[in-house]
């Protein structure tokens, strides 16, 4: 008797802990980033980097474009172009 009581209580245990792991896997690998996701927010991240270097070099070509005014204007120097 003692021995189909540990016997049904060993497959019970096993049985519940199977479940109990398998919710668990299952809800870990459902908040993992997904490799396409990733792939998604790394474009994203990079196309708005370009934007604002592409912003940057246009606004220093714009202070570029001034200050060479400003110091042909000063020195009495015709424009090049």
């Amino acid at each position: 008797m003692r021995r189909l009581f540990w016997l049904g209580f060993g497959v019970g245990l096993g049985a519940v802990t199977a479940l109990a792991t398998t919710r668990w896997t299952r809800k870990q690998t459902a908040k993992r980033p997904q490799p396409a996701a990733v792939a998604r927010e790394a474009r994203g991240g990079l196309l708005d980097l370009s934007k604002l270097v592409a912003a940057s070099i246009e606004e220093g070509r714009q202070a570029m474009a001034a200050r060479e005014a400003e110091l042909r204007a000063e020195h009495d120097v015709p424009d090049a172009d």
